[in-house]
């Protein structure tokens, strides 16, 4: 009791830790980017290339520039008004300075610098500034030069400024260039940007606002050409989303010529939607934009454009006599089957909700956006009545094989009851039934299942051995999804519901969903078609982040009474490069689960304290939905030049042969 007072005692204003100025950002950066691994990283460009498009929306900005340096730093240049430095009054600093060092400072606030802002959604120039190793800031404003240079987030002396003469190579320049080095101190796994991962942003951008030129190079040593110079793409879509929709349809039978674009603007909300439908997808993929923020949690606007489709295509099948008025109406999901669509909306002010803030609040959107498509819809759709009955042919064709395949549905649903005596009977389950500590493995085939049954720690861990390869849900309807024995064991295992229904967590029967297939093509097969389904027939599983990928080693390595498990080549190479020359170089490449004993499963695949498991998330809901596509559609084409184009990634020592 006498140390307990002690310590109250000690609990005064001086334990109160003040942060100041840019201060809390760098003692907890997690909260403004999310995280210090290469999500936050890449959030960092995105922050300030956020600050050029929202010149772009407000129509000063027709070029941005994006730069990978060769010491690791990103520049980003913008043809706009250029950062405001005149001094600023409340903080006697000049509006650059003001920008780069103060939390929630900047043109977005208050309504006065943008009419619409993307970047109000983010954490702003400053978090970037206190995030980085080092900042340079230039900027050039009525023809002068401003330079300003700050070190993790201090400024570095005043701002300079130089006043350009008719004959300087900066004369007429505008704009602002900003290039950071993000600071090691904070994202200790590496300052390493991916090429890849940044192009489908600024492409995103690009296809979210028409017109604007977005050119991206990166310098660094592996990207330069023979003669030195940096690799450089360009994105430019004078369509905009119209363009998107293209390049998601591309590879997919469109059921109608032309894209449907509609758009307009209703109380300072501007809204654009483009629709194509195809003939051979049964899914729908609509994705939403909100002041070019991705929405992945949807929101109002996604709820009012919805909505409006399924009223207009109901009320134009019963027009053109194709519903009777004892038909029930055609569902949402029956209209939007192979539908792909990208509606994008620029609110004003912007509310997000959820803890991801991708989810838009906005209530006076929805009914903006069911005003704006509807009537531009109608009035498409009533010009063009060839188009409108495809869309509906389709829409019926899907709602006769949804009541087709009612009872294996309800079938489906009778199972999914949490009962012992109505699970799989091939499935072993875990004695745990706690969801938040149980895990189960989908492996193939029963040699494997048998190890893994026997290597399991039965407490926590389930196995259910799935028969060859199944279905391929890409290609298949509703009913024969619902036939297939291995589905059905699938659905039924873990708790899912029905397709269509929302998620719901509360059903899952493990948090952990690991996919364990054996390392060779049959194998890399199989994982593919278990992620198609999990992504076609509930995706919410996998955005969530409960499904991963089990990593068995591939080699096992022995000298003596010694082993170790190499999980790649290199590894391998490494390990035997330790071992003395004159030693006896036993290696075992593993190519089946079944080859290995249940302990050795356990103890290089199973066991969680030394297992190396991979998390499946999804970063790019459209490109991940055009991959699907391609890699798992009706079409060969597409999919043999996807392999042409990239097999100059694969080694050799990658290739099962």
């Amino acid at each position: 009791m006498v140390e307990t007072s002690k310590v109250q005692a000690d609990y005064g204003a001086a334990q109160i830790q003040v942060l100041e100025g840019l201060e809390p950002v760098r003692k907890r950066p997690g909260m403004y980017i999310g995280s210090t691994g290469p999500r936050g990283l890449h959030h960092l460009v995105y922050e300030v290339v956020d600050n050029a498009v929202d010149e772009a929306l407000a129509g000063h900005c027709t070029e941005i520039r994006v730069h990978l340096h060769g010491d690791g730093s990103v520049e980003v240049r913008d043809n706009g008004r250029g950062i405001p430095t005149d001094i600023h009054p409340r903080t006697g600093k000049s509006a650059l300075e003001t920008v780069l060092t103060v939390l929630h400072a900047g043109g977005k606030f208050g309504g006065g610098g943008y009419k619409v802002s993307g970047g109000l959604h983010g954490v702003g120039v400053s978090v970037v500034n206190a995030l980085s190793a080092w900042v340079e800031v230039t900027v050039y404003r009525q023809d002068q030069e401003h330079r300003q240079r700050f070190e993790k987030g201090v400024a570095q002396g005043p701002l300079q400024r130089r006043s350009l003469a008719k004959n300087d190579p900066a004369w007429g320049q505008r704009g602002t260039t900003v290039r950071f080095c993000p600071d090691t101190d904070i994202f200790t796994g590496g300052i390493g940007f991916d090429f890849p991962t940044l192009a489908v942003r600024l492409r995103e951008l690009a296809y979210l606002n028409g017109g604007v030129n977005i050119l991206f190079s990166d310098g660094r040593q592996g990207a330069l050409d023979d003669a030195g110079n940096p690799y450089q793409e360009t994105y430019c879509y004078e369509g905009g989303i119209k363009e998107y929709v293209a390049y998601l349809t591309q590879d997919k039978d469109p059921l109608h010529r032309d894209i449907i674009f509609v758009q307009g603007e209703k109380d300072g909300i501007q809204v654009e939607a483009a629709l194509q439908w195809c003939s051979d997808a049964y899914s729908d993929s609509v994705f939403g934009f909100a002041n070019n923020i991705r929405t992945v949690d949807g929101g109002t606007h996604m709820e009012g454009f919805k909505a409006v489709l399924t009223r207009t295509l109901n009320t134009l099948a019963r027009k053109r006599n194709k519903r009777k008025d004892s038909d029930s109406n055609l569902s949402g999901e029956n209209i939007r089957e192979g539908l792909t669509a990208v509606l994008s909306v620029k609110v004003p002010e912007p509310e997000f909700e959820g803890q991801t803030k991708t989810r838009l609040g906005n209530m006076e959107v929805r009914g903006v956006v069911d005003s704006i498509v509807g009537e531009r819809l109608t009035e498409f759709l009533e010009f063009n009545v060839q188009v409108v009955d495809l869309i509906l042919e389709k829409a019926i064709q899907a709602f006769n094989a949804a009541e087709a395949a009612r009872r294996a549905r309800e079938l489906v649903r009778r199972k999914s009851v949490l009962e012992s005596s109505t699970l799989p009977g091939k499935l072993a389950d875990c004695s745990s039934r706690d969801p938040a500590e149980s895990e189960i493995y989908l492996v193939e085939g029963d040699s494997a299942g048998g190890s893994a049954k026997q290597g399991r720690d039965r407490r926590f861990q389930a196995i259910l051995p799935l028969r060859g390869k199944i279905l391929n849900i890409e290609r298949t309807d509703d009913a024969k999804i619902y036939k297939n024995t291995e589905i059905q064991s699938l659905i039924t295992a873990l708790g899912l519901g029905i397709k269509g229904e929302e998620f719901d967590a509360s059903n899952l029967r493990y948090h952990r969903v690991v996919i364990m297939t054996d390392a060779d093509v049959d194998g890399a097969h199989i994982r593919t078609l278990i992620l198609t389904f999990f992504y076609r027939y509930q995706r919410q599983l996998v955005e969530d982040g409960y499904i991963y990928i089990a990593c068995p080693p591939l080699y096992k390595v022995e000298r003596g009474k010694q082993h170790y498990y190499c999980f790649d080549e290199a590894e391998k190479d490494k390990c035997i490069a330790e071992f003395p020359r004159n030693s006896n170089h036993t290696i075992q490449r593993f190519k089946g689960l079944g080859e290995m004993m249940p302990r050795q499963l356990w103890e290089t695949t199973m066991d969680p304290s030394t297992r190396l498991m991979k998390r499946v998330r999804i970063d790019d809901a459209a490109e991940a939905d055009r991959i699907f596509t391609i890699l798992m559609g009706d079409k060969v084409a597409p999919r043999r030049e996807f392999i042409e184009n990239h097999s100059a990634e694969l080694h050799f020592t990658d290739l099962d042969i």
